[in-house]
């Protein structure tokens, strides 16, 4: 998703895709060797709508964001201005609050369509952050929804060993250096987080028991590394899961009974690439998934 050419720049030789696996090999020492990335994956989506057809559909996602305001003002002046709108009793707060819970899932669905949009037409936003702050805020919005009490938690951490700790308590392992953890890196926050979210998200619903994710750089990339020790995706699939509403049949989902849309890998495919990454798959069936997102940092002026 990395400058305006969009999906013919993604488009690459298949002796330059291989070179870029044994770079990667490389970068994650100790790490199996994965497949050669994944090719295109937008599956019907180069189909969809285009020029004014394509206009409407995204004024309608951000249209939506108009009134997912008014929801959440109201809520939150619910529950919070109780002296103005009268008293709130504590089981009524909690429903407000798992309401505006997920209004906020709402108000990040809408964003993410958005920044969808955005990428195909090769709009990309660079800025500097801190790792840290990119990681710790797409946990928060995974376990805002899933686990209140990792959310507060995570929220209070000011180090890293705080924040593994907690994540370890919930079956994450987290693997990053000190010094990385703290640096700023430069590229696309919302999309990368996007990317971030979405891995973790699926690591987390299929998982038997542990999810690993593991950083690491060097002077031009940044590579991130989500594990799962779920059932696997057998290999006759591995394309197909980056097509636009594919889903596998429920024999091959494991003890997980939540049936998806078919959109969030193919969409961390469309923004993968268009930033100008690559994405790797390495699963079987019954031996787990990792995904690996290698991608190039903007240079610093």
């Amino acid at each position: 998703m990395i400058f305006s050419k969009g999906i013919k720049k993604i488009r690459k030789k298949k002796d330059e895709r291989m070179n870029i696996a044994g770079d990667i090999k490389h970068s994650s020492s100790g790490s199996p060797a994965f497949q050669e990335p994944i090719g295109n994956g937008r599956g019907n989506m180069e189909d969809s709508p285009s020029g004014r057809g394509r206009i409407k559909i995204d004024l309608l996602i951000h249209d939506l964001k108009v009134p997912l305001a008014v929801i959440e003002a109201g809520l939150m002046a619910v529950t919070n201005r109780q002296d103005k709108y009268g008293p709130v009793t504590e089981r009524q707060k909690k429903v407000f609050t798992r309401v505006l819970r997920n209004t906020k899932v709402l108000k990040t669905l809408v964003n993410d369509a958005l920044e969808l949009g955005k990428s195909r037409e090769g709009v990309i936003n660079f800025s500097k952050f801190k790792l840290s702050n990119l990681i710790e805020q797409a946990l928060e919005e995974i376990f805002d929804l899933t686990d209140i009490s990792a959310f507060e938690e995570i929220k209070q951490c000011t180090r890293l060993d705080q924040v593994g700790a907690v994540l370890e308590n919930k079956g994450v392992h987290l693997f990053v250096d000190e010094d990385l953890w703290c640096e700023e890196i430069c590229q696309d926050h919302a999309k990368l987080k996007q990317i971030l979210r979405n891995l973790l998200s699926n690591a987390l619903k299929y998982r038997k028991n542990i999810v690993e994710l593991k950083v690491v750089k060097t002077e031009e990339t940044i590579v991130f590394s989500v594990k799962d020790d779920g059932e696997g995706i057998p290999s006759a699939f591995h394309k197909q899961i980056f097509e636009c509403y594919f889903q596998m049949e429920p024999e091959y989902r494991g003890a997980c009974s939540v049936r998806g849309h078919g959109l969030g890998l193919a969409g961390v495919m469309v923004l993968v690439e268009d930033l100008g990454g690559k994405l790797f798959l390495d699963s079987d069936e019954g031996l787990g998934t990792r995904f690996l997102v290698k991608l190039p940092l903007k240079n610093e002026k």
